[in-house]
Order: structure tokens, then C-alpha cells, then sequence
């Protein structure tokens, strides 16, 4: 049975390029669309692109919508089918482009490849983004245990977290040169953090709790002072294990490394979670957490607009789009009081005007007011 077709190898080696280097999309967006490729032509058995047919985007997406996820043996989810099916629409859109392949089919042939409106509206529907309470998170830290270095690191982590607000990608990669405890700020230098689309930003510390500052700056102090850590080291560096004397793998401390991905950060937030005898929270949730607290105690604009930048944002919409929702019981109460009757509430302008009414009415000066065209 083919395994491949040269000649569709060839097209994808240089749309993988064009995106990549054209576009500008990350690694994780060139795999998505090789995952779709490659599940196109293992339906087709390989076929030729250059014998694609609008049919067979239609059929393909029939048998898509059958399909079973690997791990909950379910179908696969709207959103799965819709960027999968986005993916080979803008492939063939490319390649309907091509010499060779412009007289095969037309580009409008594509759009094909769309999902119902029904299941569009589906699949990009936005869901209530969910995260800890501020106390939940101040629980879990007060929980942990912090003995051991390993012990210390994981309470610092998480205290890290909800005082930054940053990614899990981000952390994993930070050194202890971007700290900087005197003026309560990190900087996400993009050349060696892995910060979302690798964009330089300075976080300021969060006003989530002195005992937070605290149990992070001993930490940074810690590794300064007790290991004579330097700039270039990481702020949460990985666990070393090694053959212990059982002669068994064992957990012997920590290496002067970074962690190579995520992955053990969010195991250790699951772990705190459980022994905090809450449900699991990965470390993203902190950020719908922090912008909650903005909503709470930001009290113009600007204030918002400053805790805003201060997750790396920069437009203030992106915050409310992606994790400001109002809570649905908060979206409930706040209903509720409009249906009460409302006290009036005078505005700073009428206040100052009656002020200054009543003080040239006591220096003996009349006002004149013109009520229905009529002067008194």
C-alpha cells in the first residue's frame, strides 16, 4: 500500500516553508497542518493533489465527522473538524495557484472543505473561561510544604504564577537575570523567554499579597545566597535524577537546567491542587484569576488599562475578549441588583454647582435661572 506521493511531498515540503517563513506561523501551526495533510491523503490513499476534486472534499468530510478521538473513543469535537477542515481549505487554496495545478481546479473549489454554519457557530463558540478564586490560589500556596529545596521551588513556582501572571512556557525558561526584587518586576525578555508570540514585556508584581512577594523573593534570595546561583541560572530549575545509592533512579535535589518544556510545571500544580483538596487548575487559569482581581479593584480606565499590559497584552479588548467574562453567578447577581430600584446618585459636576450656589447665596449674590422661558 503507497505511503506517500512524491509529487504531494514536494507541494507540502513548500507550503510548510511559505508558512513558516512567509506567513511567519509557529512550529506548532506548520505541525496542525501536516496532522491535516496527512489525514486528507491517508483517506485518499495517497492520491495525487493535482487530481483533487471538490467531491472529494465533501466525502472527506463525511468520513471526518465519523471518526473516533484515539483517547475518548468519542467523536471528534466540532472545533477539531473545524480547524482541521480550515487547514486543507487554505492549502488548497494555495496550491490552486500553482502551475500544474490551476488547470486541475479552480480555487473556489476549496471552500468546500467549510463546515455547516450550524456546526461553525459550534465549533468557535466561546466558552466561560474558568480559574481559582484568589483564595483558592492563597490556599494551595499556605498548603504546601516547604522543606526540602525541591519542596520550595514548587510553593515559589506557584506563588510565581499568580504574581506574574505569566505563562508556563515563559517560567520554565527564565533566569534569574530577569528578576529584578528592587523595583518588583520580571522582565519576559523574548531573545531567551519563551513568551507568546515572542513579544518583551515587564511585569510588575501583581498586588495579590506581600506573603506572595515574600515567598518568592526568599526563593530568588535562596539560590543567590545558599547556592551562589548567578544571572544566567533559572529561576525554577529542573529536578535531577540519577542513580541513587539503591541503585535505582532516584530524585537527588536540583540541576542547574532549565526544564525542556511545561509539562512538569503543570504536574506540579495538579499535585498541589489534589493536596490542597481542590479541583486541578493548570497554570493558564491563573491569568483568568488575576484579570477577575483587575475587574474587582481597578477603578478607571487607565488602572485597567495598565493591568492589561501587565499580562503582556496590548490591547485592553484582548483582555476582555479572552478572559474578561463575567462570571455566570456574578452575571446573576449583577441582574438582580438592576432590578432593584436605583438610589440617584448626584455627579461630581452637581455636587460642585450646588456647592457654589449655596456659597454665593450665603455672600448675599442672587442667581438668576430661566425655568420655562420665564427669568426670576
Amino acid at each position: 500500500m503507497t505511503k506517500h506521493n512524491a509529487n504531494n511531498e514536494r507541494m507540502k515540503r513548500k507550503y510548510f516553508a511559505y508558512l513558516k517563513e512567509a506567513k511567519r506561523y509557529s512550529e506548532a501551526t506548520v505541525d496542525a497542518t501536516a496532522k491535516a495533510l496527512d489525514r486528507f491523503e491517508t483517506y485518499t490513499k495517497h492520491r495525487d493533489f493535482r487530481a483533487f476534486h471538490f467531491e472529494q472534499a465533501i466525502a472527506f468530510k463525511r468520513h471526518l465527522a465519523e471518526q473516533k478521538a484515539i483517547r475518548s473513543k468519542k467523536g471528534l469535537s466540532k472545533a477539531t473538524l473545524n480547524s482541521t477542515l480550515i487547514q486543507l481549505k487554505r492549502f488548497f487554496q494555495w496550491l490552486s495557484e500553482k502551475p500544474g495545478y490551476k488547470s486541475r481546479f479552480r480555487y473556489s473549489d476549496a471552500d468546500y472543505f467549510n463546515l455547516s454554519e450550524k456546526d461553525s457557530r459550534i465549533a468557535t463558540a466561546r466558552r466561560e473561561q474558568n480559574g481559582p478564586t484568589l483564595e483558592q490560589v492563597q490556599h494551595v500556596i499556605t498548603s504546601m510544604p516547604a522543606i526540602t529545596d525541591i519542596e520550595r521551588r514548587n510553593r515559589a513556582l506557584i506563588a510565581f504564577t499568580l504574581l506574574t501572571g505569566a505563562r508556563d512556557g515563559a517560567i520554565a525558561s527564565m533566569k534569574l537575570k530577569h528578576m529584578d526584587l528592587n523595583a518588583n518586576c520580571v522582565f519576559q525578555d523574548a531573545r531567551e523567554v519563551k513568551t507568546k508570540f515572542s513579544k518583551s514585556f515587564t511585569t510588575f508584581f501583581f498586588p495579590v499579597g506581600d506573603d506572595i512577594r515574600k515567598i518568592v523573593a526568599d526563593w530568588v534570595t535562596y539560590l543567590r545566597e545558599n547556592w551562589f546561583w548567578s544571572n544566567d541560572d533559572p529561576i525554577f530549575p529542573a529536578t535531577r535524577v540519577a542513580l541513587g545509592t539503591s541503585r535505582e533512579f532516584e530524585v537527588l535535589g536540583l540541576t542547574r537546567n532549565h526544564w525542556s518544556s511545561a509539562s512538569p510545571i503543570r504536574a506540579i500544580f495538579r499535585l498541589a491542587f489534589a493536596s490542597a483538596g481542590l479541583p486541578y487548575y493548570n497554570p493558564h487559569s491563573f491569568r483568568n484569576t488575576l484579570v477577575q482581581v483587575g475587574m474587582e479593584v481597578c477603578k478607571s480606565p487607565e488602572q485597567f488599562k495598565a493591568w492589561s499590559q501587565n499580562l503582556g497584552h496590548e490591547k485592553t479588548l484582548t483582555t476582555f475578549l479572552n478572559y474578561g467574562e463575567v462570571a455566570c453567578q456574578r452575571q446573576g447577581e449583577i441582574l438582580r441588583d438592576l432590578s432593584e430600584p436605583q438610589p440617584v446618585v448626584q455627579s461630581d459636576a452637581e455636587i460642585f454647582a450646588e456647592a457654589v450656589l449655596k456659597k454665593l447665596s450665603s455672600h448675599g449674590v442672587t442667581t438668576i435661572r430661566a425655568l420655562d422661558g420665564d427669568t426670576k
